[in-house]
């Protein structure tokens, strides 16, 4: 089974890094959203693969269909000008390209010295979809229905603001 895990891993790992590297390359700002659903796809597939089943259904929810839905309203209702536009292009990009390379390589560090070979310690509670429901319908029922009507309110105002009078 592990090894079946880390091949599915790296599959999906591969899809996540073609579509993060399609996302900052398209020229369609649409096609650079839509590349952004694959890779948080992707994300949520890793998840599974860590048997993270609510942590991946909330990622899919909440990223690829609130978050990507709104940015796509968003692009979709501003009207503006969508593809190449030689205003838009950054003369400095030749300059950026080893500045993310260095800044890269220091989280990489930062990364690898700050936890070296020491092992996180657990303490062995499993919490599992079961017991994070009955927290959300049971003490924390009330600020579950209040962000519920905070979104409710949220979509009446962007229908209004898109509806054509």
């Amino acid at each position: 089974m592990l090894i079946a895990q880390n091949i599915g891993f790296a599959i999906i790992a591969a899809i996540m890094i073609v579509g993060a590297i399609r996302v900052v390359t398209t020229s369609n700002v649409v096609h650079g959203a839509l590349w952004l659903v694959v890779v948080l796809a992707g994300a949520a597939a890793q998840y599974v693969l860590l048997a993270a089943e609510f942590v991946a259904v909330t990622q899919v929810l909440v990223y690829i269909g609130a978050v990507m839905v709104l940015f796509l309203f968003g692009t979709m209702l501003t009207r503006s000008r969508i593809g190449r536009d030689s205003g838009l292009n950054n003369t400095y990009w030749k300059l950026g390209i080893p500045v993310a390379l260095a800044l890269f390589a220091a989280m990489a560090i930062a990364l690898v010295d700050s936890f070296g070979s020491e092992k996180m310690p657990t303490d062995g509670a499993i919490v599992n979809t079961q017991q994070i429901s009955d927290q959300i319908f049971g003490a924390y029922l009330l600020p579950f229905w209040a962000l519920s009507f905070v979104l409710l309110a949220a979509v009446i105002g962007a229908i209004v603001l898109a509806r054509k009078d």
